[in-house]
């Protein structure tokens, strides 16, 4: 199936792009993402913490991405 990424801080450098296009396989979890963009992307091995959100709404690792759903990847943050 064919989802958005969109990534923001280190995960946009990582990706070396804003947004992308991804082909997943059907019925596929944030968890099964996360293990794919690990496996295509080694960097993401590097972050402690990295937060997805489908459609502007924060998900856990067994929500499960549909057709079309656009997966933002939102890093950790840091400030003062």
């Amino acid at each position: 199936m064919h989802i958005k990424i969109r990534a923001f801080g280190i995960a946009k450098d990582i990706l070396s792009a804003t947004t992308l296009s991804y082909d997943i396989p059907d019925g596929s979890t944030i968890q099964d993402l996360k293990s794919i963009l690990l496996q295509d992307y080694p960097d993401f091995e590097r972050l402690r913490s990295l937060a997805f959100a489908i459609n502007e709404s924060y998900v856990e690792d067994g929500n499960e991405i549909r057709q079309g759903d656009e997966v933002v990847l939102i890093p950790p943050v840091s400030g003062g």
